[in-house]
């Protein structure tokens, strides 16, 4: 199959086709190289949560790491937000609005991957929103056409096989050697939480760390995600070291709370403004970091608006709580504990295994969390 293009538009790019059924169908649109990664990685990801959870699941994808994960669910002010259909949205959408806000300034054209067939209320949605193309196992009748109409015919329309068993080994050829090794495919499930200190997980709280964990699987290494009520509150992907991924998702964790303080929620409408432009203003109120050319034209957009005051937004953090992270590795050193404290976690989840670890089971133990260890590392990359 050809592609669009590669990794960049001046690289060719292919698809060599195992035999028999393929895993996904092309039904619109001509992907490229980062489309077809992001859209299986999602594929595998949003249907093994569903799997783990018994939940319609949802991810939007972004340069081969999700920036948001969710299943069904209520829908808060925030969130809400983002639904112009007047009426609470159905499981499979409601999954995919709580994935997508997450980090809605990553998800800007993303690849939508959910564990269901879409249905004519999922179809009608990214008509408001900025997305590249959706991945699902079946298109209820016309929702396929709906969907393959948007973006002036270009939006990715792709169907994966539900039932297509890929094989146990991976290969990679990088600087003409062939890399190979067992597919991923070790079980994540309740049984792999085993409570190392605190109180036994309630079932919210399993939710979370599964959903936490099957996320991390298909993230970019080293990598740190937050969840709460069955959702990504923040993803942090890639970085070097274990306490930069714990610093980073907390800060996203707080734009994501922040956006949800009255002052930022309720931003006025400015006529003529997108949906997403708006969302972008809220966003930048809410990280709290304006370069001086932002903050001058968000005065002349918002002139009876004032900025949220420190003071305001530091009391306003200090109400966030029920929060579970968890580590695709372990937790080397306390710093990564104190850092979670400062964002409501109260539950952490890690393979365990470190020479310190009895001083991260005592920083837990310090704060009040649960910690969990699953003896599974969940590298990839």
């Amino acid at each position: 199959m050809q592609l669009r293009y590669g990794m960049n538009p001046h690289q060719d790019a292919s698809i060599m086709l195992p035999p028999g059924p393929a895993p996904v169908r092309v039904i619109s649109g001509v992907p490229s190289a980062i489309n077809m990664l992001d859209a299986l990685s999602g594929w595998q990801l949003v249907r093994e949560v569903a799997i783990a959870t018994g939940a319609p699941a949802a991810a939007s994808f972004k340069h081969v790491s999700p920036a948001g994960v969710a299943v069904a669910g209520p829908l808060d002010l925030t969130a809400q937000g983002t639904w112009s259909a007047g009426a609470s949205p159905g499981p499979l959408t409601s999954a995919y609005i709580r994935a997508r806000d997450a980090d809605p300034k990553s998800s800007f054209g993303d690849m939508i991957a959910v564990s269901e067939p879409v249905d004519g209320e999922l179809a009608a949605f990214p008509g408001g929103v900025v997305a590249d193309g959706i991945i699902a196992p079946g298109f209820e009748p016309g929702t396929a056409g709906l969907l393959a109409a948007k973006k002036r015919g270009s939006f990715l329309v792709l169907e994966a096989d539900a039932a297509y068993q890929p094989p146990d080994s991976e290969l990679r050829d990088v600087f003409g050697l062939v890399l190979k090794q067992q597919r991923d495919v070790i079980p994540i499930t309740a049984a792999s939480l085993a409570v190392a200190a605190g109180g036994p997980l309630p079932a919210a709280a399993v939710t979370d760390a599964l959903t936490g964990l099957i996320t991390l699987r298909y993230t970019q290494s080293n990598s740190v995600t937050l969840v709460a009520a069955g959702a990504t509150l923040a993803v942090a992907v890639g970085q070097q070291n274990r306490v930069d991924c714990v610093r980073l998702a907390a800060a996203k964790a707080a734009t994501w709370w922040l956006r949800r303080h009255p002052a930022i929620r309720d931003l006025p409408v400015v006529p003529g403004m997108t949906r997403q432009d708006r969302l972008n203003w809220q966003t930048r109120l809410a990280d709290g970091d304006m370069t001086p050319w932002q903050a001058a034209e968000f005065g002349r957009l918002f002139p009876a608006h004032p900025p949220l005051a420190p003071q305001e937004g530091a009391a306003w953090l200090a109400q966030l709580t029920g929060v579970t992270l968890v580590s695709d590795g372990y937790l080397p050193f306390r710093d990564n504990v104190d850092h979670a404290s400062r964002i409501g976690v109260q539950v952490i989840v890690e393979p365990g295994g470190s020479v310190r670890s009895g001083e991260v089971a005592d920083a837990c133990a310090e704060y009040g969390m649960t910690l969990v260890r699953t003896g599974q590392r969940l590298f990839r990359h």
